[in-house]
């Protein structure tokens, strides 16, 4: 009931910087919050930020200060800005929202389909 795509994802040098997107589609009847995760080979899956319908953030230890997690609750999107990027960053990351659609009163988590970042030279 609930697409996501992302997109924005890519190669860049250290020091770069990425604009990620992702928009949800579908029949939304409310989204309570964003979070973007990210997950590199042979890791387990992590939050990297997090962004309330009231616009409250949160971001792990690893990226405060360097990215930036952004809403826009009229087009039912979210971007992480991501700066000063590190090759620890490289990861695919993936976007989720906890949301109602129309008709159901329960909120359930939905994944995007996940974007490659690589920051290597």
């Amino acid at each position: 009931q609930v697409q996501l795509v992302e997109s924005g994802g890519g190669l860049v040098q250290p020091g770069g910087s990425l604009r990620l997107s992702c928009a949800a589609s579908g029949s939304i009847f409310s989204i309570r919050a964003w979070d973007w995760y990210r997950q590199a080979p042979g890791n387990q899956r992590e939050l990297v930020a997090q962004i309330t319908g009231g616009g409250l953030t949160n971001y792990a230890d690893s990226v405060k200060g360097r990215f930036t997690i952004s809403s826009d609750n009229t087009e039912n999107t979210v971007y992480l800005e991501m700066n000063s990027l590190k090759p620890e960053d490289t990861a695919v990351y993936y976007c989720l929202t906890t949301a109602k659609v129309v008709g159901i009163p329960a909120e359930y988590h939905y994944w995007g389909q996940g974007t490659q970042v690589t920051v290597s030279s």
